[in-house]
């Protein structure tokens, strides 16, 4: 269980359930980070509109570029939620997600990309403390990806960091998204008191 308690369902404001029920049918499940961020209604909302506009925008990319990276912050951050949930969404975009199991080989490895280890490389040099970017590495980027995809990139592997440190934080963890199982619904345990 969190380290601050979701908002179950039925304790949740109107608008907020109408956000449960989106998410619900879109992924199969309430995502857990929803509950426990909906004890802030505007930082919810606030989050809400963002993610959906920086989906919408987040297009330059290829999508097994742009998960990859965000995928890899998360492994290296150590969010099991966010973990699960990248691989699922990297499942249902009818992305290869054996190969992640490989993540830690993506140098060598022959299951990337060229395109998919300069990204890889990227989000590994950008989620360390400090931040290791090199000015050879962007060029490198913008050779490959233009302005555009470059900024993107960053943009998407940055957002990855606040989502990862946020839930790591608050010791939200996965919910069996990846699994292709029925999710555990973070709601429920509220209603049975169960962890």
């Amino acid at each position: 269980m969190p380290r601050i308690p979701g908002v179950a369902t039925k304790d949740a404001s109107p608008l907020i359930r109408v956000v449960y029920w989106f998410a619900k049918r879109q992924v199969g499940g309430v995502p857990e980070p929803f509950t426990v961020l909906a004890r802030h209604r505007k930082l919810f909302m606030a989050a809400a509109r963002h993610e959906l506009a920086a989906g919408k925008a987040s297009r330059k990319l290829p999508a097994n570029v742009r998960e990859l990276a965000v995928y890899r912050v998360a492994q290296q951050i150590g969010c099991s939620w966010c973990v699960d949930f990248g691989t699922m969404l990297q499942k249902h975009a009818g992305l290869d997600i054996d190969r992640l199991k490989h993540i830690d080989d993506y140098r060598t490895s022959p299951t990337y990309s060229r395109q998919e280890r300069l990204a890889v490389a990227y989000a590994d040099a950008m989620t360390t403390t400090p931040v290791s970017v090199t000015d050879e590495q962007v060029a490198e980027l913008r050779a490959e990806f233009g302005d555009e995809g470059v900024v993107e990139l960053t943009y998407q592997v940055a957002l990855e960091n606040q989502r990862a440190r946020m839930y790591s934080a608050l010791d939200v963890r996965d919910q069996g998204f990846s699994s292709g199982d029925a999710c555990r619904l973070p709601e429920a345990e509220l209603r049975t008191g169960r962890a």
